[in-house]
């Protein structure tokens, strides 16, 4: 009785070996063991769209003619006529500044230009004087050499004559000369005149452009520096805020695809919340980096290494675009401020029905890998390996195409891009799904043959687990 329960037992734990066994091989035919486990990723679809490159930037609205205004000379206010904000023409008076101490300036330059001509009318006198003597002289050198040859006057009477006449000669010489000199001091006097004048014709300062008081710094009675070498005190800034730029800095990597010219849309903060879009135009590009133009070419190697390289961009607001937003009545109010804070996408590209695909699926691969020294020659020591220079190993952009489950790696040539999509020039055709996320795997794990699967959304797998459960 025992030896057939025994028998028994072991029927049932063979039976058991041989489900088990039978359950492995028809799980690894169907996959679910031995294999490794699929890649979760995300798919998209080689397709046809429109692209528009676009690089964006940010900075400040500001006028694209502002003056700004700074005084010749020193003194007091004691006249200002406008107000920030106002509007002005040119040759319009702007302000005054006291007067006292020029116009006593061109007092005394004036007494001394008349002191000049009448040193001057001096000199001329003394001159003709001179000439009057000169003649007499003269005429005497000439009456007594006769006698002198006919030996009626003795030598030394006719050298005393003769020396008077070479003096008279010097002095006419001497007399020219002071009123030459008369004449330079004339000159001088004049100039000093012009000269004070000038500094009285700048304690009153006009408009020297039509706009609008952007800026007023100075009050009435406020003294103010002014100098004619260098700027003195700011006094006011006058622009025209009827022509509006955008000023920004676009870094050394984008600008080299900005030209003048293109097209731009603007938004200005000020009218985020209303999604005001204004359209602009390049106008300007710098063609010296922002901080070597500020520093000049001083700037150290490695400050310049250490600061990001950008370049002055200035982008026009088109009127048009804001025509609108301006009063049709009453005191002019331009709907832009210099110093807004403006952000700008400058249009650089468009291309229409171009073959794309997710601008995330594309990436970049070494093309070379180690190779094993041939066969019979000695690795180099490790040394002689750290020393020896390598070349840079070539770049390829490729992009993995899901094919029966697998990555398979292609090598793609791109084009032109935009905030999502890339052009795809060679290397894929349309209706071909790519691995476009995420963007951990595509960059760095994902190789060619891996398994890969439609990664699911997180709601399916919240329902499929509460489902198991």
């Amino acid at each position: 009785m025992a030896r057939k329960s025994s028998n028994r037992l072991w029927w049932i734990l063979g039976g058991i070996v041989l489900v088990l066994v039978a359950g492995l091989v028809v799980a690894k035919q169907v996959g679910w063991i031995g294999q490794t486990k699929p890649i979760e990723v995300e798919l998209a679809q080689v397709k046809r769209t429109d692209i528009i490159e676009r690089v964006s930037a940010s900075g400040r609205v500001q006028p694209e003619v502002e003056v700004k205004l700074s005084p010749d000379v020193s003194g007091e206010i004691i006249g200002l006529y406008v107000e920030e904000g106002d509007s002005v023409v040119k040759g319009q008076l702007l302000l005054k500044i006291r007067p006292d101490n020029y116009e006593s300036q061109m007092a005394r330059a004036q007494a001394s230009v008349n002191s000049s001509r009448a040193s001057f009318e001096q000199a001329r006198a003394q001159q003709a004087q001179i000439e009057a003597r000169l003649i007499r002289a003269k005429a005497d050198f000439e009456r007594n050499r006769k006698l002198f040859e006919d030996k009626v006057v003795s030598a030394a009477d006719f050298e005393q004559i003769r020396a008077n006449y070479e003096v008279a000669q010097q002095e006419i010489e001497a007399a020219k000369a002071n009123v030459q000199a008369a004449q330079y001091n004339i000159r001088s006097a004049e100039a000093g005149l012009r000269d004070a004048a000038e500094n009285l014709r700048k304690t009153t300062i006009f408009a020297p452009v039509s706009g609008t008081i952007s800026l007023l710094n100075v009050e009435i009675g406020e003294r103010v520096v002014g100098t004619s070498q260098m700027a003195g005190t700011e006094l006011m800034r006058i622009a025209n805020l009827n022509n509006m730029e955008v000023r920004v800095n676009v870094n050394e990597n984008d600008i080299v695809r900005v030209a003048l010219g293109d097209t731009a849309e603007i938004d200005v903060d000020a009218y985020s919340s209303t999604d005001r879009k204004f359209k602009g135009v390049v106008t300007e590009i710098a063609n010296t980096a922002s901080g070597l133009a500020a520093s000049g070419a001083s700037a150290s190697l490695s400050s310049a290494a250490d600061a990001v390289t950008e370049f002055e961009v200035k982008i026009r607001i088109m009127n048009e675009s804001f025509r609108d937003l301006m009063p049709k009545r009453g005191k002019k109010n331009y709907p832009f401020k210099p110093g807004m804070t403006a952000s700008v996408d400058i249009i650089t590209e468009r291309k229409a029905n171009v073959l794309s695909v997710p601008i995330a699926a594309v990436t970049t691969r070494d093309t070379t890998a180690a190779q094993p020294a041939p066969q019979g020659q000695q690795p180099a020591p490790a040394n002689q390996q750290a020393t020896t220079p390598t070349k840079a190993a070539p770049i390829q952009e490729v992009v993995f195409v899901q094919k029966e489950g697998k990555a398979q790696r292609r090598e793609v040539t791109t084009g032109i891009s935009d905030f999502e999509n890339i052009e795809i020039v060679s290397g894929v055709s349309a209706g071909e799904v790519v691995v476009s996320g995420p963007f951990a795997v595509i960059s760095k794990r994902l190789s060619d043959g891996d398994l890969i699967q439609k990664k699911q959304p997180e709601a399916k797998k919240d329902q499929k687990s509460s489902n198991e459960n």
